[in-house]
């Protein structure tokens, strides 16, 4: 059965530090980004739902031209009634009959007005449709403006960034991997906890790295012997002595 080494606090501590020291420069390169990713992503989703409001229009606009042809077509089928009933009335042989002809042709006749007034309002409606439309592309073009600027910014970071990000995430997993698992659930949770990420920190001036909160000299000297891992009472970050924390560089 092979041996598994088992490592001391301190080759544990010095392990923590180094993925600190490493995710802290991945933490750099992100804050070098800033918002960029997360604001290009918005827009382009802006941009598609813009799209879609577009073709919706486009399509609300369509149904209505489609509308008003058939109005049109409505109104040339009543007007030739009109012309045929006109011209059937000339030989009609009773009043009953000319009463029955001038009946249809009152009916085609406001047949015809009532077309003419859908088409005035499908009409009116095409032109707040179009008033839309206009501002759904004016936003589009003015939203693609801004993704264009964005996009080109982070273009501009992420080739000055990408070979140092790709080496430092490659460093992070390796790093990870050296780190005792449940230091390492411990390290992932307080990192989680803080905004700037540190889960490990030096004692400075006689104070924790990360919160500032003081710490008694017994501590500091239990600190600096590396024997057993100690925290913050304050924050619960991971402490180690200023030494060690200089000592180990970011691999």
């Amino acid at each position: 059965m092979a041996n598994v080494k088992e490592y001391s606090v301190e080759e544990k501590l010095a392990a923590l530090v180094n993925l600190q020291k490493i995710d802290s420069k991945l933490d750099e390169i992100k804050i070098l980004k800033g918002e960029l990713p997360m604001e290009v992503a918005d827009l382009e989703d802006e941009i598609q739902g813009l799209h879609a409001r577009q073709l919706r229009i486009e399509e609300e606009i369509n149904g209505i031209t489609e509308f008003i042809n058939q109005k049109q077509e409505a109104i040339q089928t009543a007007e030739a009634l009109v012309k045929k009933y006109e011209k059937d009335s000339e030989n009609v042989k009773n009043n009953r009959e000319f009463e029955a002809i001038n009946k249809e042709i009152e009916m085609q006749q406001l047949e015809v007005k009532l077309c003419e007034k859908h088409i005035k309002d499908a009409k009116e409606e095409i032109s707040e449709k179009a008033i839309s439309l206009d501002k759904a592309k004016k936003a589009i073009a003015n939203k693609e403006g801004l993704l264009s600027g964005k996009k080109g910014e982070l273009e501009k970071i992420i080739a000055t960034t990408e070979k140092e990000e790709t080496e430092f995430l490659e460093s992070a997993g390796k790093a990870r991997t050296q780190v005792d698992q449940r230091l390492l659930a411990s390290y992932e949770k307080i990192r989680s906890s803080y905004r700037n990420g540190l889960a490990v920190v030096p004692v400075e001036r006689d104070a924790c790295g990360g919160c500032f909160y003081a710490i008694p000299p017994q501590k500091q000297s239990e600190i600096k012997q590396r024997k057993k891992v100690m925290v913050c009472e304050n924050c619960g970050r991971i402490l180690v002595d200023n030494d060690l924390n200089d000592a180990v560089e970011a691999k």
